[in-house]
């Protein structure tokens, strides 16, 4: 029998349906146009050109579908299968070792929990994957065998360099899925999903390598993305590197949709999971009762060792000091090539006078702090109108299939398009021309929709907005914003392609032209400007913070939503 329930004023009878669509229509303009300029215009540009002899030096040619017939002769199918191998590592790493992970973590009780949290933030933090590879290169990898044998060790360079960040990332969002729940089996649901986006965007991120073919003799492994960049630009066959940039982008695509798909089928979210249980503010403790009294569904919010009074397993806590020690001393071994240069700060490029030390750091981390303003910016827009505001109501996350295809591209595919732009706006070598050419985070977006959607059950129970939905969220935009900065900054392709003189170098490039040059000894060669170690330190401390602090109160729910004022009867 339903008991009485005190009238909660709802943000849908504040706004009203027309409101709600409306402001949640313009939120979104941004990321509409965003997407138009950054994605859709420059894929569309790539389709026609790809049809085309194009050399830059005259008018181009119609060929039609010249181009995709000599790629499929000469191979490119068993181009990408040799591709897919590189993922087997990240995937076993992703589907077996972070699950082992987050769940011996989570019934390891609170402290363990967290102290594994806070040395998952150090891979995060330290990000700087030319100065990785490019140190393991020198140290670790003998130039013959490069040449020889140059898959196995792009299959060497990919799993060094994937790994820390790979075991990070699948271990944060499995113990989400853990995240308040009594029985591990509980969250298999979840687990499932998050296992799927994992397998779909690391089969996407490694298709899109490139520090790792470059330092494996490239010219021998052929990749996809350095196939791109080498015929269109250094070969200057335009038509034949966007040919190969379609059929990139055609995969990325496919993966992109089966990720949204997967989201919209299982109706994920991410909810607060220390406020799951709370009762709505507005309705009395009296007439508060659990919503399943019988059992418990798959996605309902309990208590457990996951939470934050969990006495935990002592074999649990046994075995994940055991792994701890285990991940600290193979991080340590992977990253000593490039610690033991850390320290040592030159831009000096042989007898190439460059900008100075300061100048250079500039160049590495301004620009793209601006985009990483401005593409945040756009994302938490578009995901509090899609999750938040919700203007199609139920249907509202349909509003993120036009954004799908592009869900898992990178600068990568569609560089050469985004150069000849930069090109015809005079701003190659220049401050606007280095910015990287998204204006909008796709990831960021559907991963704001999906924290909305997980806090928007509250606001329309009742909740402040402040409260609800504002204070939830600005530890997830803050965490957003210096991940996107530290990953774009460390990115090697575009400013490879747009900032040619010796005096607008990024970090990552200089590096990467004193380490293949041969000019400067192995031994001697500095890498201490790709991740300085006053930005390593701000951003482990801000990762550490968010891990403990934010991350750990967060879980990762599908299927039907239970609203706060549904919990009354």
């Amino acid at each position: 029998m339903t008991s009485p329930v005190l009238s909660v004023t709802k943000p849908s009878d504040r706004l009203g349906t027309g409101a709600r669509v409306g402001i949640g229509l313009v939120l979104l303009l941004p990321a509409f146009l965003a997407l138009l300029w950054s994605y859709l215009l420059p894929t569309g540009l790539a389709i026609a050109r790809s049809t085309t002899r194009d050399n830059l030096l005259g008018p181009a040619t119609d060929v039609g579908a010249e181009h995709y017939r000599q790629r499929f002769e000469q191979g490119v199918v068993g181009e990408y299968r040799m591709a897919l191998l590189l993922t087997l590592v990240p995937l076993v790493l992703a589907l077996l070792v972070a699950p082992l992970l987050a769940l011996l973590a989570d019934r390891a009780g609170r402290g363990p929990r967290l102290a594994a949290r806070a040395l998952l933030a150090v891979p995060v933090a330290g990000y700087a994957p030319v100065a990785l590879l490019l140190g393991w290169r020198l140290d670790r990898v003998e130039p013959r065998a490069a040449v020889e044998s140059p898959y196995a060790t792009l299959v060497e360079l990919t799993a060094v360099g994937s790994a820390g960040l790979v075991v990070a990332v699948a271990t944060t969002a499995f113990l989400a899925t853990l995240r308040g729940r009594r029985r591990p089996a509980d969250a298999l649901p979840a687990a499932a999903t998050v296992a799927g986006l994992l397998v779909l965007g690391i089969v996407a991120a490694t298709l899109q390598s490139f520090v790792a073919p470059l330092l494996a003799a490239s010219n021998r492994a052929s990749f996809p993305l350095t196939t791109i960049v080498v015929q269109s630009l250094a070969r200057m066959d335009l038509g034949r590197g966007s040919a190969e940039a379609v059929l990139l982008l055609a995969v990325l695509a496919v993966l992109g949709l089966a990720a949204t798909t997967l989201l919209l089928v299982t109706r994920a979210r991410i909810e607060l999971a220390d406020a799951a249980d709370s009762r709505t503010p507005s309705t009395p403790a009296a007439t508060t009762a659990p919503t399943w009294p019988a059992s418990t569904p798959p996605d309902a919010p309990t208590g457990g060792s996951s939470g934050p009074t969990g006495g935990g397993s002592g074999p649990a806590r046994i075995g994940l000091a055991v792994v701890g020690v285990v991940a600290v001393g193979l991080m340590l071994w992977v990253a000593w090539p490039w610690l033991r240069r850390s320290l040592r700060f030159t831009n000096d490029f042989g007898p190439v006078p460059g900008a100075a030390l300061s100048d250079m750091l500039i160049w590495t981390w301004l620009p793209t702090l601006v985009a990483t303003l401005v593409t945040i910016t756009v994302a938490v827009a578009g995901g509090f109108a899609i999750g938040g505001l919700r203007p199609l109501g139920r249907f509202s996350e349909l509003l993120l299939l036009p954004f799908a295809p592009w869900l898992f591209v990178g600068t990568g595919p569609l560089a050469v398009e985004s150069y000849l732009r930069t090109r015809d706006f005079d701003q190659v070598n220049t401050f606007l021309g280095v910015i990287p050419p998204g204006w909008v985070s796709i990831p960021a977006l559907f991963l704001f929709t999906l924290l909305f959607r997980g806090l928007e059950p509250r606001w329309r129970a009742g909740g402040g907005f402040g409260r609800t939905m504002l204070a939830p969220a600005v530890p997830m935009v803050l965490l957003a914003g210096l991940v996107t900065w530290l990953v774009s900054s460390g990115q090697l392709l575009w400013p490879w392609i747009v900032a040619q003189t010796p005096s607008t170098r990024t970090a990552p490039v200089e590096a990467l032209a004193q380490g293949t040059t041969g000019r400067i000894p192995a031994d001697e060669l500095a890498l201490g400007a790709l991740l300085p170690l006053p930005m390593l330190l701000l951003f482990l401390i801000a990762l550490v913070v968010l891990q403990v602090r934010y991350l750990d109160r967060l879980a990762i729910r599908v299927g039907r939503s239970v609203t706060p004022d549904q919990t009354a009867t």
